[in-house]
């Protein structure tokens, strides 16, 4: 057994078939929906503070500027709601997908501390915490902003110590390629394994920014146990570069998927990805649409979607009970996963984290098999639906949203194609019941990667049907342990967690 992950419940089912012959267009079984109406009612216990901090931080980098909402008013008449937005990450700080927003912050903080403190939310220093997997480094030193670096994302963020730190996380495309930039930008190193079926041109975009590559002949969690591994290693010892208190090298382990003792780093992660829906609220109220209705989001380990859960179930400002007293209830959020690598729509289902045997997906950054430990607890309580879509119905998202002006890769569009299964076909108006969602509903679609982040989305053929995504032994590693240790939450087992749109088409 892995000493550092030892295993959680895993599901070895092979993933379901599409229910439909096409795949694209067929009715949903009732494995690849779940729905949980209570939670748009759910509050989270208390607001989040440093989002907003994250928020400063990036508008403060020469090359910021919000991602667009595109509002595409064909799409609210084929799925019979007032309003449908696209949040359009296929450019984010020099990078074709959201990623960069949570590498950013959360090497920003790594460096900050390993200068001794970094200035919290609310100000005050900080000191580096013993679960947040990074190595003992050079004391005493202050990290100021950096002067125009060459590059998007140059300047503003904290300088790097003396020493160079290497950057040291797993990836199944989008993370791994931020991580390297803003580790390259900062003079630090990166070290990235990827996972089985990124795509060539994904993992050479990665080698381009300067990154050590190791490829990993399995699925995500399995680089993501060996990227751990890699800093336990350079540690001198077990332990060593992930809070022991032992001496380390200057290693650090910058993953999005939690763990118990490895969240600290996530969840500043996750904090960098509020930005994301910060903007979305000052673009619909500049477009006249108020609060969503409801948020569709592509999911991988889940971290995005637990920014969402964390953004639109935050209490009113006025309270902190997390009784949700002074605000109605929030929009609905629909977490979106490919049918081969559907972990949390499993988990939800099931009501714990569970692993899933994941296989071959087009909707690469998403393939990942277990949610992260850190936004289990808020996923758990604050999605209201999960759907799982077919490669085809993902490869149709692609190609209808270029034709309407929005370029996106299969996870990017994998929003737009949950939306679809939920909203429309057999049982749809049941769907759209639990989903709280009437004829003058605003929709708002993640659109979270561009072609250039995910290539697999060009090799469609004119029917809709993806081509065979590289690596094609699906099951070859169902039966490996997931990454991460049982839920040690302190909810406890059972209980609840806490720029103007514009208009292509007009």
């Amino acid at each position: 057994m892995n000493e550092i992950f030892p295993p959680v419940a895993i599901n070895t089912e092979a993933p379901p078939a599409p229910a439909h012959p096409d795949g694209a267009r067929g009715p949903l079984g009732p494995a690849s929906w779940y729905a949980r109406p209570a939670a748009r009612h759910w509050t989270a216990p208390t607001a989040p503070p440093a989002p907003t901090a994250a928020h400063a931080f990036h508008a403060a980098l020469p090359d910021y500027a919000p991602t667009r909402l595109v509002e595409l008013p064909s799409l609210a008449a084929e799925l019979g709601v007032g309003r449908v937005f696209v949040k359009d990450e296929s450019s984010r700080l020099g990078l074709p997908a959201f990623k960069a927003l949570g590498a950013s912050w959360a090497l920003h903080r790594v460096l900050a501390e390993r200068g001794g403190a970094t200035a919290g939310a609310s100000g005050a220093a900080e000191p580096v915490d013993a679960g947040a997997g990074v190595a003992a480094g050079p004391a005493g030193t202050e990290h100021g902003p950096i002067g125009a670096a060459a590059g998007p994302a140059g300047a503003g963020v904290v300088a790097g110590a003396a020493e160079p730190v290497t950057f040291v996380t797993a990836t199944d495309g989008n993370h791994g390629r931020a991580v390297a930039r803003i580790a390259r930008l900062l003079g630090q190193r990166a070290h990235v394994f990827v996972s089985r079926g990124v795509h060539p041109e994904a993992v050479a975009a990665i080698e381009g920014e300067g990154a050590r590559v190791t490829r990993v002949a399995g699925p995500y969690d399995l680089a993501v146990r060996e990227a751990a591994r890699a800093v336990e290693d350079a540690g001198d010892g077990p332990g060593a570069g992930s809070g022991s208190g032992r001496e380390a090298s200057p290693t650090v382990l910058v993953q999005d998927s939690g763990r118990p003792g490895y969240e600290r780093i996530p969840g500043w992660i996750v904090e960098g990805y509020a930005t994301l829906f910060a903007e979305i609220d000052a673009q619909l109220a500049a477009a006249g649409a108020g609060a969503p209705d409801l948020v569709a989001i592509p999911v991988g380990v889940g971290s995005l979607a637990q920014a969402a859960v964390t953004h639109y179930r935050a209490p009113a400002p006025d309270t902190n009970s997390g009784s949700g007293s002074g605000a109605g209830p929030g929009p609905a959020l629909l977490a979106v996963e490919p049918e081969a690598a559907a972990c949390v729509l499993e988990s939800l289902r099931r009501g714990e984290r569970v692993s899933v045997a994941t296989g071959d997906t087009a909707m690469a950054g998403l393939n990942c098999g277990t949610p992260s430990s850190l936004a289990w607890p808020a996923l758990r309580a604050g999605l209201d639906a999960a759907v799982a879509v077919s490669e085809a119905r993902a490869a149709r998202a692609v190609r209808d949203l270029a034709a309407l002006g929005v370029p996106s890769g299969p996870c990017g569009a994998a929003s737009l194609a949950g939306v679809r299964a939920a909203l429309t076909g057999d049982g749809a108006a049941d769907r759209r019941a639990a989903l709280g969602l009437g004829p003058t509903a605003t929709l708002v679609l993640l659109s979270t990667e561009g072609p250039a982040a995910n290539p697999h989305g060009q090799d469609t053929s004119a029917h809709g049907e993806s081509a065979e995504p590289h690596g094609s032994d699906a099951n070859a590693y169902s039966q490996t342990p997931d990454p991460y240790e049982p839920d040690t939450h302190p909810y406890g087992p059972g209980s609840t967690p806490h720029g103007p749109a514009t208009h292509p088409e007009a």
